[in-house]
């Protein structure tokens, strides 16, 4: 899919969805860095507006300066390029569990509106029709970094009211769930699809529309959510991403 931006200039979606990510990191703050677009997001910060954002990698990759060569995987071999750590997967979530990360990037097959993610068994665990993936570790992630970012496709069959199963917990029935249940920190902070973004409402942690991508509208989100999603009073379009930020991508 392309979009246009204001000076014309073609870009794709997932170009526009990794700008989207990329700005959602802050300078100096240590991210738990996930595959595909999560991995271009974090590049593309440390090549712009956070220069000293540090990278970990599930791998037991430590790096806080950019892959010296474009990335595939996490695993490629210019990621281990003068990383600042190599340990392994252990080494990683022990990080995690200490509460040394700041924010994470996380996806699911299922979200529903208090941001809880389902990536074990669609149809739920008694009446299963779909076995996935599972957590990986994804449960840590959602339970232990300090936020954490969802990244998916917005479908209906995918933007539930209830997912058929939490594998990683977002807010649960909403408002002091997570405190209630022992989660001392952490909670999804934004939600980032092909179609826009969305935050939680402070009180009710409830998921609110924000923003809708250039040239989607807000009855499209509607219609691709499967309960009454809200929408911001000063709804916004998602800023398109730079020519700077195009060549960087481009490049990577």
């Amino acid at each position: 899919m392309n979009v246009q931006n204001k000076g014309s200039k073609n870009y794709t979606l997932s170009q526009l969805m990794v700008t989207a990510a990329a700005r959602e990191i802050a300078d100096r703050e240590v991210v738990f860095v996930g595959m595909r677009l999560p991995l271009l997001g974090f590049l593309l910060a440390k090549s712009t507006h956070a220069p000293d954002a540090v990278g970990v990698y599930e791998l037991g990759i430590v790096r806080d300066t950019a892959a010296p060569e474009p990335l595939m995987t996490m695993g490629d071999l210019p990621n281990l390029c003068r990383a600042q750590w190599l340990a392994d997967t252990a080494d990683a979530m022990g990080l995690l569990q200490q509460g040394g990360v700041d924010v994470s990037f996380i996806g699911g097959a299922q979200v529903d509106r208090f941001g809880n993610l389902n990536t074990s068994y669609i149809g739920g665990i008694k009446a299963v029709e779909t076995r996935l993936p599972g957590s990986g570790g994804a449960c840590d992630l959602a339970c232990l970094a300090n936020r954490h970012i969802i990244v998916m496709s917005h479908e209906k069959r995918r933007f539930v009211p209830r997912v058929d199963y939490i594998t990683s917990p977002g807010y649960g029935e909403g408002g002091s769930w997570r405190q209630e249940v022992g989660l001392s920190r952490g909670g999804p902070a934004t939600v980032i699809t092909t179609l826009g973004l969305m935050r939680f409402e402070p009180d009710s942690k409830e998921m609110i529309l924000v923003a809708v991508h250039p040239g989607i509208t807000v009855d499209t989100v509607l219609d691709n959510t499967g309960w009454p999603l809200r929408v911001a009073t000063d709804l916004m379009s998602t800023p398109a991403p730079t020519e700077k930020e195009l060549a960087i991508l481009i490049y990577s």
